[in-house]
């Protein structure tokens, strides 16, 4: 098979403004970003509450989110699949096949990812930050946001590996936004269409924006916990 005229019509179409394929691309990073947006902040309150507070259960909860960090995507999708459905519990909505389904999925697929970073992280950060602020009569909020403050990396990695999860995320993506062209087809579920019908040049472009972003993620994540290591 000769990949070589595909790959030169896939740069094409990334250095010509394509709008099919832009629109794809936007519509991946506009749901992954509103993800993240809406899930972050309560993912990471629910991490440092875990890290600091000794409840029944506790330990079981921990088992449970770092398990759902291998649970498969797909069944997350059929689960709110099922939700959503005209049939469902939620299907009042009308969220099933748009934008809108494939943002909570993305919400529901980031959460243990950002839960378990956030948790790892504050266990790790000297427990005398925490003790120090609340004795120099910080309240709670104020002695939480400021253990964050010192383990604002750990944070950040929970943040930019949970965006890598859910950019590349195809099963849920298929499953509850439908892969309808210019409304929620985005760069994994191109990909595999693409793939699928032998069309490679399209796949190609969305394959190499895919890298792009894992390698801008991971180094940008580099340069800041480096810069935070020279101070």
């Amino acid at each position: 098979m000769d990949l070589l005229e595909p790959t030169r019509e896939a740069f094409r179409l990334l250095f010509t403004g394509d709008a099919e394929l832009w629109r794809i691309i936007f519509t991946s990073l506009n749901c992954s970003l509103a993800a993240l947006l809406l899930i972050g902040p309560p993912s990471v309150a629910l991490g440092f509450l875990i890290s600091k507070v000794s409840f029944p259960g506790r330990r079981a909860l921990v088992v449970l989110v770092q398990a759902l960090l291998s649970f498969p995507t797909v069944v997350v999708g059929l689960a709110i699949y099922m939700l959503l459905s005209r049939q469902g519990p939620l299907g009042f909505l009308k969220l099933l096949f748009t934008p809108g389904a494939m943002i909570i999925g993305y919400m529901v697929i980031a959460l243990p990812v950002l839960v378990v970073f956030t948790l790892s992280a504050v266990q790790g950060a000297d427990p005398r930050v925490y003790e120090t602020a609340r004795s120099l009569g910080a309240g709670k909020y104020r002695a939480a946001v400021t253990t964050l403050f010192e383990v604002r990396f750990g944070v950040m990695a929970a943040l930019f590996n949970g965006f890598g999860r859910v950019v590349s995320e195809v099963g849920c993506s298929i499953m509850v936004g439908g892969n309808i062209a210019g409304f929620t087809r985005n760069i994994p579920t191109a990909i595999a269409l693409e793939t699928s019908k032998g069309e490679f040049a399209q796949g190609i472009a969305l394959g190499f924006v895919l890298i792009v972003l894992a390698l801008g993620v991971n180094v940008a994540l580099s340069v800041l916990q480096g810069e935070g290591g020279m101070k």
